[in-house]
């Protein structure tokens, strides 16, 4: 006997359909959800980890920052950028110029390529250290904001397909070696940004896109949030007095954004799946090679005090140089030492 369908049946399925996608968008893990500092909210499980710290610049014996053998990024590295929104190109250049530094053996030292050497001790099960060749891949505009100028985790995932599926100039599927990159201009709004995240990193959902590939999404805070993600070179207004540091390529919101990449690409570089390198025991929000570290950026530093950087001769501030550029980058956890490290110690 046939069966019909009632003409509501299929109106309730699409209603169930949006009602589980929103449940799912709740559960999406905000691995790395980061702020740079200042945040009023700290990371709870990174305190507890931290707990036992002797001295500054994160040491202690007590954390374990430990290998769950998952995959890591073994294989040369390209970062395939997604430019969503309007962009400058002065800002797309010191972008690129930090992505195009980290394999820059030749820089002036204290190095982007330094900084690196942290992120390639991590290994995968085999003993495979990640690459020390990260390239900037193909690059995507979505000048036209395909999916408007506020966003929610799902409707990234939702970017990134329309870039790897594209009729014309398709950002390449490279699962095992690609990390893409989803930059938003000033003026898009991407849940939880500046309530908690200045860039997060994940991998896309089969089901959405298609394919597994490791992400991160980074914005430009300018307008929304600066003192919170462009830190120290703008200031939060719950600090009063506090004095900011001036940019090192003349850009705030950019040389923000250039030090959460860093920290996002060191992580997504270690933990591409969430199931590699992390300490605590929750890897629904791990923490990781980067956040063990925030806030320091030189010998000394640690609570409020960011360590000893470096000064240019126009008066801005830096800790590491590129190939044409300098910039300000957050120190790494190193595993074997146990404690944050970056090239321009001191000691």
């Amino acid at each position: 006997m046939a069966v019909r369908c009632s003409r509501r049946q299929p109106a309730l399925l699409i209603t169930a359909l949006a009602v589980i996608i929103s449940v799912i968008s709740l559960f999406i893990p905000a691995a790395a959800a980061w702020m740079p500092w200042a945040n009023p909210k700290p990371n709870a499980t990174a305190d507890l980890l931290l707990a036992g710290v002797k001295k500054n610049e994160g040491s202690s014996e007590f954390i374990d920052l430990t290998y769950h053998m998952g995959p890591v990024l073994t294989a040369n590295i390209n970062v395939h950028i997604i430019w969503y929104g309007t962009w400058k190109s002065s800002q797309k250049h010191i972008i690129r110029d930090f992505i195009n530094s980290i394999s820059a053996v030749n820089s002036t030292k204290p190095s982007v390529s330094d900084w690196w050497r942290t992120v390639q001790m991590y290994t995968d099960q085999t003993g495979a250290n990640i690459s020390s060749t990260v390239t900037l891949g193909k690059e995507k505009n979505d000048r036209f904001y395909s999916y408007g100028k506020s966003l929610t985790r799902l409707s990234i995932q939702s970017v990134i397909k329309s870039a790897v599926t594209a009729k014309t100039q398709p950002l390449p599927i490279n699962p095992k070696n690609g990390v893409y990159l989803l930059l938003t201009s000033d003026d898009v709004f991407v849940q939880d940004f500046c309530k908690g995240a200045c860039g997060f990193h994940y991998f896309t959902f089969p089901s959405i896109v298609g394919f597994t590939l490791p992400y991160a999404w980074i914005g430009n805070s300018i307008k929304q949030c600066p003192g919170q993600c462009a830190y120290p070179f703008s200031v939060p207004d719950f600090i009063p007095g506090l004095k900011a540091a001036k940019s090192p390529n003349g850009d705030i919101g950019v040389d923000g954004m250039v030090n959460v990449i860093g920290h996002e690409l060191a992580e997504v570089s270690t933990n591409p799946l969430i199931n590699a390198w992390y300490a605590g025991q929750d890897p629904i929000a791990p923490v990781e090679i980067a956040d063990l570290c925030v806030g320091i950026y030189g010998t000394g530093g640690g609570g409020s005090y960011m360590g000893q950087m470096l000064k240019s001769p126009d008066g801005s501030t830096y800790n590491i140089n590129g190939v044409k550029r300098r910039f300000l980058i957050q120190w790494l956890w190193n595993y074997v030492l146990k404690y944050c490290t970056g090239p321009n110690a001191l000691d």
